[in-house]
Parts: structure tokens; C-alpha cells; sequence
């Protein structure tokens, strides 16, 4: 590196390949110094005049603007304001035509100056070293400096560069033909252009600074060899006349003998190039606070009678630009905007000036002929040898011409600087550099279009993937979850509450009996609860049992043709009295302590009974069926007697509560004959199993008129309170009953003993009272119909609300205690 930095200091250049010498024509622009324009009749200030992003517009038409005021703020990256270059009055913000080759329209503000050209407050800085990189950085961003060597790129991107910079490059080269506005910059202002240079040093810190310039502009070179005199790290190094010795790449070449990559940028070598203009600008912007609304622009041409440089301002149309300096156009007249080399014809005049004009030529015919008729190629390879990217320009025309656009990737196509200068040196005058410009115009839209794509394939694969995690979470969301630890935790409870309930001292038999029922009640309920598939086989087997009931009740209902005989009715009732005597004989021998009687009695007693109860019952489910064809419905049956219906579940409700009193009174009897009920119940099995056949046929009978008259009840019960509690008591016993499983064969037997005296007690209170009523209420079998039918209307709803359930159990607790008050009342008689 100390060897490199040696050779630069001695002077030392390097080549670079191809190049060519055409004439410079610039002494016609130099003859006098730059001069300013009178202000224009309106400005024409394009939005985008650099490489990069829109500002967003911070005025609006009609609205008064100061010089140096801005226009638009930065929004994005690589995006800069620009500025109001004069004051006066917003008249429009439209579509305008751009300085470019092809016009297309571009959003400007249309100002129309008011002649005072009043600035806006501006913020000078005196001393830039005592700033911090970033505010340098700032202040060059907010006065909206670009490059102004022709690219337009926003000079802070390159101020504020992240890779070490070891040789900072000034262009002041200006190769091109016609072209001087650097020139006569330089020779007029050179000290602005060294602080400028001061400052990207105090921001990039390179090794050492140089500024090329052509040996064809010695007072250039020696008024910046007068300004940069005192700063021993800017050395002002002469190069060549060649063109296009001022391109980015042939200037590092030429200096520092370094080549930047193909696809690269100069900082990827540790090399930054900057114009001279645009560090004219940055001095500007940082000493004396203004922001860039005026360049120096050259205008010279056969056609124009007083060439050379101007200030002027940005915004001002191209005619206004001719017009001040003598512009007489001639027949089918060319106005082109930059040099002959690689500027463009303008489509109109009515273009407003942009940070990047550096040149407007006017020429004559003579002066820069038309082109005539391409020819064939005679490859004749004067394209690569003049091409200063070492490129082929005869392969790349024919790709372009084929758009063969991976092929022209392949030889570089984006090396290309566009200098022309292959163009310049074809003998079949083929426009070379015209097919490269459209093809690489077209391969940026395919890649666009093709990272558009990409992009519109992104979101459609998140959104895929969106749709499918909402998907999945809804169906997560309707899935139950499992209770394994909620089940495990309800058993712990009912564990613990079963522990307690066994090791409660029990002051009475019954009463513990009536607890473990409850607690298993509870387990069985909350088993159901907590687990997500409860094992319902108990009662689908005892709701197939009902339903296979109800199918031959049907069955029994369609066979039958002629509704019950009124003889019927009155055998019913004539069998029901013949039942409540035999169960009064039963009830007296057993009350009178006679356990000694013969077995024989008690058989023959409970015989008769099961006799004269399933004649009731054949003869009230046919009752029953003639009264629904009568009435087509079992709620019009009920509905049409309710006071009798009532009257009947009150009666029954009275039975049962005095059923049960007795039913305990001979439990405590048949305790003491153990032996002699045994015998009773061994001798005949057969009878044994009707006697509890008849028991569970009437705790069923017990249960549905106890719920029959809850039901029918609701609306008195002030008045019936005693009555609902019996049939409560009679439920809970039943629930007990069922609830027992664990019930041992002996202790079935001494239930169905009792459940016979029971029973036959009941038999005998609801005959006293239904006999009384039996004229006025048809049939005692039309009651029975009703509360078996409204029972099982009652059992075929498994789904009884928890609160029902509740209200039954507290029912049930108060019957129970008053079943053990009467009990107690009964053995102290």
C-alpha cells in the first residue's frame, strides 16, 4: 500500500483499455465565467430528481413558498427532499413531462416565482469539525444533496459508508465533449470545492485523497493546487485526455491501478468517487446552510449565439435556458440534454432543469450529423477495441436483438457504462448503445416481475399456513379435553366422604343405611360427571326393559277392539276389596305378636293377594287403553278430572306414609322370628319369587303415585306438605332399596316379608278411600291408569336437571325423619 501511495504522489497513471479521441469542442463555453439567468416565468420542480424513492409532498396548490423552503421529506431509503429554488406561489401539482429520453410524465410542482426571491431561515455551521458524524450526515441528507455527476445517487449513502475507505477520488475528469461546467466550477471556486473535500474527510477518513483532472484544463489544475495546498492529504494527479476517462471504473483505474469487481461498487476496494459539483454542493449545504437548488449547467451549440456556463436554477424549462443565451433554432432542430457521447434529444424544450443536467446542446447539422440507415455488422471489431469495459459489443447487439437476456447476463451486459463510444467507432453505423438500453430496461422488468412473483408466492404459502393453524386451532377448540386429573381428584373426594360415613358412630341402623345410600348415590352421580364416558350399562338395561313394557303395552292396546266392560270395573274393585281383607287378616296376626301361625296362612294370604293384584292391574291397563281411545291422549285423561286426580294422590300419599309406619312396626317383629320367616320363605321358592316380584311391583306403584302426586301438587303445597312428605319418605326408601346391591339373599327375604304387609296395609287404606269415591270418579282403575302413566312419564326422562334432583333429596330427608319419628312413636305404644 506505501508502495501504491509512493507511485500516486510521483504522479504516476495507469491505462485502462479500449477509449477513443473524439473532438473536444470546449473552448467555445470557456471564454467567459459563469453568469446567472434572470429568474423564469415558472419552475417545473420534478418530485424524483435522483436514484431512489419520492419524498411525500409537504405543500399543497395555492400555498406561498420561501427560497429554500422544502418540498417533499424523505420517506424511505436512498430517498431525498428537494427544495423550493425561489419563492413564490404553488400554482399546480401535476403530471409533467421528465427529463428523459422517454418524457414520460412525472409528478412536479409548478411554481410561479413572485421576484422577490425571499429565502427561508437558514442554519449555517461555522466550524463542521466539532460535529458529530451523524449530524454531518443529516445536514448533507436535509439539503437534499445528490450526485450531480450524472447518476444521481444520494450522496449521504456514500458520506455514511460502512467499509473502510482507503482512497477518496474526486471526479473532476469531464471527458465528455462540449461539456465544462466542471471546468469553469473548478476555476472559480475551488476553495468551495476543497472545504467540501475537508468535510467527506472528516466523515470517510480515507488514507489519501486525489483529484483527477485532464491535462487539457491547466487554470482547473492550478487553482486547485492553489486551494488544496495547505492539506497535505489531497493530491491534485493529471491524466490523460481520453474518453471516457471520467466513468467510475476507468478513473480508479487510472489512479490507483485497482479494478472494481464486475457486479461490484468501488467502496468493495475500499475506493469512494465523488463530482466536484456535488462537493461544491456539500460546502454549501454545511457553511452556509443551503440546500441544492442550483448547478451550473452548460449551454453551447452552433445554434446558440452566446454559449457557455450558467447558474440555474432547478426547475427552470430548457427554453428559458436557450432564450437567455441567443438560441436560433434551425429546420428539424435537436436540443439534447447532457453531451453528444451519452446525452439524449429532448422530445420537448418544456423539460425543467434536474440535479444531474450538467449540459444542454443546441447543434447545427453540420455540427452533430443525423445517423443514417444501420447497415450490416462487417465485424470488423472496432466495437472492443474501443469499448472501455473490456466487453463485446457485436455478441451483446445480437443477444439484445434476439432477447437472449440470460445470455446477455452471461457477458455482463450491466458492466456497460453506456459511454458510446462503440457506437462512435462503427463503421455500419449500428445505434450499439440503443439496443443495450432497452434490453437492460426490459431484463429490470422481468426481474421485477419475477420478485413480484416470488413475493405474491410468499404470501400465498403464509397464508396457507395461516389458514391452516386457524383450522387446526378451531378444531382443537371443539376437541374434550380429558379429565384424568379431575376424575382422579372427584374419586379422592368421594374416597375421603365414604372414609367419614363409615367411621361415623351410628346412633340407628337406619339412619347409617340411609347415608351410605346417599354417599353412593353421590360417588355413582359424580363418577358420571367427572368421566367423559360413563359406564351407562344398569340403565340402558332397565330403559330396554321399559321400552319392551311399553311395545307390549301397545301391542296389548292394538289387540284390544272394544273399550273395558263396565263389569270389568266392578271385578277390579270387588279384587281389590278381597285384597285389602286378606292383607288386614295378614296385617292383625302380625300386630297381635302371633309369629307363631302357621306358614301355611301367611302363603295362602300373600297368594291372594298377588292374585287379587294382577287382576287390578289387567284390569286398570284395560281401563287405561279404552279411556286413550276415548280421549286419544293420556294428558286429556288427566286433565279432564283433576280434582279427583288430586284426590286420589292425596289418599295415596296418606296410604303409603301409614304402609310404612306398619311396614316398620313388623320389621321389628319378623327381626325377632328370624327362624320362623325362614322357614316361611325356604319352603316355597316359587313363592318367594312372587312375593318379591309383587314387592318391586309396588315399590314401582309407590314411587310413580308419590311422583304422580309431587307433580299434581305443586300449585297446594301449603296445604299438602304432609302428604308430599310421606310420598317423599316412600321415595327415598324405594332409592335405598334399589341403591342396595350388596343386599344379602336373607335380608331380600325380610324385605319381601315386610314389603307384603306393606303393601297390604296400603292395599287397605287406598281401598277404604277409593271406595268412597268410586261413583263419582268412575274407576279407581282410571287413577292407577294416570299415575302409572305420569310415572312412567317420569322415569323416561333420564335427563332430570340437577336442581330436580336436589329437591328430591331434601324431600326424601324430611320423609325419612318423619318415617323415624313415627317408627319411634309406634314402638314406644
Amino acid at each position: 500500500m506505501e508502495k501504491l501511495i509512493a507511485q500516486i504522489k510521483q504522479g504516476k497513471v495507469w491505462p485502462f483499455s479500449g477509449g477513443i479521441h473524439p473532438p473536444g469542442q470546449k473552448a467555445i463555453s470557456t471564454n467567459q465565467a459563469i453568469t446567472r439567468l434572470p429568474l423564469p416565468d415558472k419552475l417545473v420542480v420534478p418530485l424524483k430528481q435522483h436514484i431512489g424513492a419520492n419524498g411525500k409532498l409537504l405543500v399543497e396548490k395555492g400555498q406561498q413558498v420561501l427560497k429554500g423552503q422544502a418540498l417533499t421529506k424523505p420517506v424511505a431509503n436512498w430517498s431525498v427532499p428537494i427544495h423550493a429554488p425561489t419563492s413564490g406561489v404553488i400554482t399546480d401539482i401535476c403530471q409533467m413531462p421528465s427529463a428523459h429520453p422517454s418524457a414520460l410524465p412525472e409528478l412536479s410542482v409548478i411554481i410561479e416565482p413572485d421576484g422577490q426571491d425571499s429565502w427561508c431561515a437558514l442554519a449555517p455551521v461555522t466550524t463542521p469539525s466539532l460535529l458529530s458524524h451523524d449530524q454531518l450526515i443529516d445536514i448533507i441528507h436535509d439539503r437534499g444533496i445528490a450526485g450531480m455527476g450524472g447518476a444521481g445517487f444520494p450522496t449521504y449513502i456514500k458520506a455514511n459508508s460502512r467499509k473502510a475507505i482507503e482512497y477518496f477520488i474526486v471526479n473532476a475528469v469531464e471527458c465528455e465533449p462540449y461539456i465544462t461546467a466542471d471546468d469553469m466550477l473548478m476555476r472559480e471556486h475551488a476553495e468551495g470545492i476543497i472545504a467540501g473535500i475537508e468535510i467527506m474527510q472528516q466523515l470517510l477518513t480515507p488514507t489519501l485523497t486525489i483529484v483527477g483532472i485532464e491535462d487539457n484544463k491547466p487554470e482547473a489544475i492550478a487553482a486547485m493546487q492553489a486551494a488544496a495546498a495547505h492539506n497535505d492529504k489531497i493530491i491534485i494527479q493529471t491524466v490523460p485526455t481520453i474518453y471516457p476517462s471520467g466513468g467510475e471504473k476507468q478513473l480508479i483505474k487510472l489512479l490507483t491501478n485497482k479494478e472494481v469487481p464486475s457486479g461490484g461498487i468501488p467502496a468493495d476496494i475500499g475506493v469512494l468517487v465523488q463530482n466536484v459539483g456535488t462537493l461544491f454542493a456539500v460546502n454549501q449545504a454545511v457553511y452556509e446552510g443551503k440546500p441544492l437548488i442550483e448547478r451550473v449547467i452548460t449551454v453551447t451549440g452552433n445554434t446558440i449565439h452566446k454559449p457557455g456556463n450558467v447558474w440555474a436554477l432547478l426547475g427552470t424549462e430548457i427554453k428559458h435556458l436557450l432564450d437567455c443565451q441567443g438560441f436560433s433554432p434551425v429546420p428539424q432542430q435537436r436540443v439534447v440534454m447532457g453531451g453528444p457521447m451519452m446525452g439524449f434529444t429532448l422530445p420537448t424544450v418544456r423539460i425543467g432543469v434536474v440535479k444531474t443536467t450538467n449540459c444542454i446542446l443546441a447543434p447545427d447539422h453540420d455540427e452533430l450529423a443525423e445517423p443514417g440507415p444501420e447497415k450490416a455488422c462487417i465485424r470488423c471489431s472496432a466495437c472492443a477495441d474501443a469499448c472501455p469495459a473490456s466487453l463485446l459489443p457485436q455478441q451483446l447487439q445480437w443477444f439484445a436483438k434476439s432477447k437472449e437476456y440470460d445470455k446477455l447476463k452471461e457477458h455482463n451486459l450491466f458492466d456497460c457504462i453506456e459511454c458510446g463510444a462503440c457506437a462512435y467507432v462503427c463503421p455500419s453505423e449500428i445505434p450499439l448503445v440503443q439496443y443495450y438500453r432497452v434490453a437492460k430496461v426490459e431484463i429490470k422488468e422481468q426481474q421485477a416481475e419475477q420478485v413480484k412473483a416470488e413475493r405474491a408466492k410468499e404470501r400465498f404459502e403464509l397464508r396457507k399456513q395461516r389458514l391452516e393453524r386457524e383450522q387446526e386451532a378451531r378444531q382443537n377448540r371443539h376437541k374434550r379435553k380429558p379429565a384424568t386429573e379431575k376424575s382422579a381428584d372427584e374419586k379422592q373426594k368421594i374416597a375421603d366422604a365414604l372414609a367419614r360415613v363409615k367411621n361415623k358412630p351410628a346412633k340407628d341402623d337406619d339412619k347409617s343405611a340411609v347415608a351410605a345410600a346417599i354417599a353412593r348415590a353421590k360417588a355413582k352421580k359424580q363418577n358420571q360427571d367427572a368421566t367423559l364416558e360413563p359406564d351407562n350399562s344398569d340403565v340402558a338395561l332397565e330403559r330396554a326393559a321399559r321400552k319392551e313394557q311399553a311395545r307390549k303395552y301397545k301391542e296389548q292396546k292394538a289387540t284390544s277392539d272394544t273399550p273395558a266392560d263396565p263389569d270389568d270395573k266392578k271385578s277390579a274393585v270387588a279384587a281389590a276389596i278381597a285384597r285389602a281383607k286378606a292383607k288386614k287378616a295378614a296385617a292383625s296376626e302380625g300386630d297381635d305378636g302371633n309369629t307363631n301361625a302357621a306358614p301355611a296362612d301367611d302363603k295362602k294370604a300373600a297368594v291372594a293377594a298377588a292374585i287379587a293384584r294382577a287382576k287390578a292391574k289387567k284390569a286398570a291397563q284395560t281401563e287405561q287403553a279404552a279411556s286413550v281411545e276415548n280421549d286419544h291422549s293420556e294428558n286429556e285423561t288427566v286433565s279432564t278430572t283433576p280434582a279427583d286426580d288430586k284426590k286420589a294422590a292425596v289418599a295415596a300419599a296418606i296410604a303409603r306414609a301409614k304402609a310404612k309406619k306398619a311396614a316398620q312396626a313388623q320389621q321389628m317383629d319378623t327381626l325377632e322370628t328370624d327362624k320362623v320367616e325362614s322357614e316361611t320363605a325356604t319352603t316355597s321358592p316359587a313363592d318367594d319369587k312372587k312375593a318379591a316380584v309383587a314387592a318391586a311391583i309396588a315399590r314401582a306403584k309407590a314411587k310413580k303415585a308419590a311422583q304422580a302426586a309431587n307433580v299434581e301438587n305443586v300449585e297446594n303445597v301449603e296445604n299438602d306438605n304432609s302428604e308430599n312428605e310421606a310420598a317423599a319418605t316412600a321415595r327415598s326408601e324405594a332409592k335405598i332399596t334399589e341403591d342396595k346391591p350388596e343386599q344379602t339373599a336373607q335380608d331380600k327375604k325380610k324385605a319381601a316379608v315386610a314389603a307384603a304387609i306393606a303393601r297390604a296395609k296400603a292395599k287397605k287404606a287406598a281401598q277404604a278411600e277409593q271406595a268412597a269415591s268410586v261413583e263419582n270418579d268412575n274407576s279407581e282403575s282410571e287413577t292407577a291408569a294416570t299415575a302409572r302413566s305420569e310415572a312412567e312419564i317420569a322415569e323416561d326422562k333420564p335427563e332430570q336437571t340437577a336442581q330436580d334432583k336436589k329437591k328430591a333429596a331434601v324431600a326424601a330427608a324430611i320423609a325419612r325423619a318423619k318415617a323415624k319419628k313415627l317408627q319411634q312413636e309406634g314402638s314406644d305404644k
